[in-house]
């Protein structure tokens, strides 16, 4: 027990180093660049944007359409960041962290946009139609074959990162934990008349369930591959969109006179936060810390995860899928991340004062802001416990799909069996994840995910100025 939790202290100060300032900032510093280079064009064709999600792309190259592609990002993106992240950046860094994740989604969109349109761009497609592209494409190709060496760090980090965490282990820990809050409360891990014993702990029979429930459930999925897992995004990513954001809301509709001063709030609080929060919650960089890291684990512009998914789309035009890929961000971020926090700030469920952390202040803000529905606040449990469900097991779907790219970069487009034993690995990993101790699982998957960063950004960086350039020539030839 002890030699785990030195390692345990090993991982997490690891984890502190990869995701300290510096890499928050090269993020955040990145996105400027980009957004200058452009000269905020991406911004100003916003609307175009999301009329090229549905662009069927017809005679292009690709294995699915740009809006699968889209929900393919989207299902890793939209998960308990939405809802646990941002209670966690308001709680510890004030109602105008808030703030400051959505300056850091609108550069990020710049990220986004340069990412989805260098995966086109630099991509590789088989004689059989399939199509491998991303970051490690674009180092080695975009940069030249001496930069290899980073591609395939990006390409490493990208497959521990799903297998060992990030895609299986903390998602349905998630999953389990949710279901277990809301159907077994009072269950005591100590006792075991109250469970069943499972490698050599107590776990409660809806642990179980869930767990077995939710394992089935991605083997059906991710044995059929991109198509397979496309289509279910397709279905499932809209509906919780959707859905999250119509009971959001609701909230608001309920409590409209409380918006101006919550929106208020949080502009003062994201400047001078102490003059709002009595200094319970640190200075004005804390605040910015806080929502920045916050917003980019959301939305994961900069990290390099959403490329994959863009270069199976179906289009020979590199810049209209880097508008594609830029409205993942805004719909992440300054759409559903910026409902969760209004709830939050207007509900007064974020005041320290109550002690609440993590996924009970969403709770607690919820079941404030539905009071005035008879019921409402009764339902909230169930909602929120469904939220996390499907964010969390639309998560695992996309994060296989992304580390199996990062596999197939590693060995060969063309080495089947070694796939479908890597896919079967990873359904096997989700089926024992909930059996598992997480105490450094979060720690692992976060120094991986970080590590991926870092090659990313440097692409990003230097193919500049082919992004600007093919972005001018794209509008040059469209309206």
């Amino acid at each position: 027990m002890e030699g785990l939790e030195a390692i345990t202290q090993i991982v997490n100060r690891v984890d502190d180093l990869v995701w300290g300032v510096p890499l928050i900032i090269s993020i955040l510093a990145t996105g400027v660049l980009l957004s200058a280079a452009l000269r905020f064009r991406h911004l100003l064709h916003l609307g175009s944007a999301f009329r090229y999600v549905f662009h069927q792309g017809n005679g292009h190259h690709g294995e699915v359409t740009a809006f699968g592609a889209l929900c393919t990002a989207l299902s890793a993106t939209i998960g308990t960041g939405n809802i646990v992240g941002v209670a966690t950046a308001i709680t510890t860094g004030g109602p105008g962290a808030l703030f400051w994740m959505e300056v850091a989604a609108v550069f990020g969109m710049a990220t986004k946009y340069a990412e989805g349109l260098l995966a086109v761009k630099y991509r590789e497609i088989a004689p059989d139609g399939r199509v491998l592209g991303g970051p490690f494409h674009y180092i080695e190709r975009g940069l030249g074959p001496k930069w290899k060496p980073l591609a395939v760090l990006f390409a490493v980090c990208g497959v521990l990162a799903g297998l060992l965490g990030i895609g299986t282990i903390t998602q349905i820990h998630g999953i389990v934990s949710a279901v277990q809050r809301f159907f077994d409360p009072g269950f005591n891990p100590a006792d075991p008349a109250t469970g069943i014993t499972v490698l050599g702990g107590v776990r409660s029979p809806y642990v179980m369930a869930a767990g077995a429930l939710v394992t089935a459930c991605v083997g059906l999925v991710v044995i059929g591959g991109l198509r397979r897992i496309a289509k279910v995004s397709m279905v499932i990513v809209p509906f919780m969109a959707i859905s999250y954001v119509a009971i959001c809301l609701l909230v608001m509709l309920g409590n409209l006179p409380k918006i101006p001063a919550a929106a208020m709030l949080i502009v003062k609080a994201a400047f001078d936060p102490a003059a709002v929060t009595g200094g319970a919650v640190g200075t004005m960089f804390i605040a910015m810390q806080k929502g920045i890291a916050r917003g980019i684990f959301s939305n994961e512009a900069g990290l390099g995860s959403e490329p994959m998914a863009a270069a199976a789309a179906k289009t020979n035009e590199p810049a209209r899928q880097g508008f594609v890929s830029m409205t993942g961000t805004f719909i992440d971020t300054i759409v559903i991340c910026t409902m969760t926090g209004l709830t939050i700030v207007l509900s007064g469920a974020w005041d320290p004062a109550l002690g609440l952390e993590g996924v009970n202040v969403t709770v607690e803000a919820f079941a404030r802001g539905l009071s005035f529905i008879p019921g409402g606040a009764a339902a909230v449990p169930f909602f929120v416990m469904l939220a996390l469900a499907f964010f969390a097991f639309t998560t695992i779907l996309g994060w296989d799909y992304y580390s199996e790219k990062c596999l197939e970069y590693l060995v060969g487009m063309h080495r089947p069996r070694i796939i479908m034993c890597y896919r079967l690995l990873y359904v096997a990993v989700v089926a024992i994840g909930p059996y598992l101790t997480i105490s450094m699982v979060w720690g692992i998957a976060d120094v991986f995910n970080g590590l991926m960063a870092f090659p990313n950004l440097v692409a990003l960086v230097m193919l500049s100025p082919v992004v600007a350039r093919t972005t001018r020539e794209f509008l040059s030839r469209k309206p």
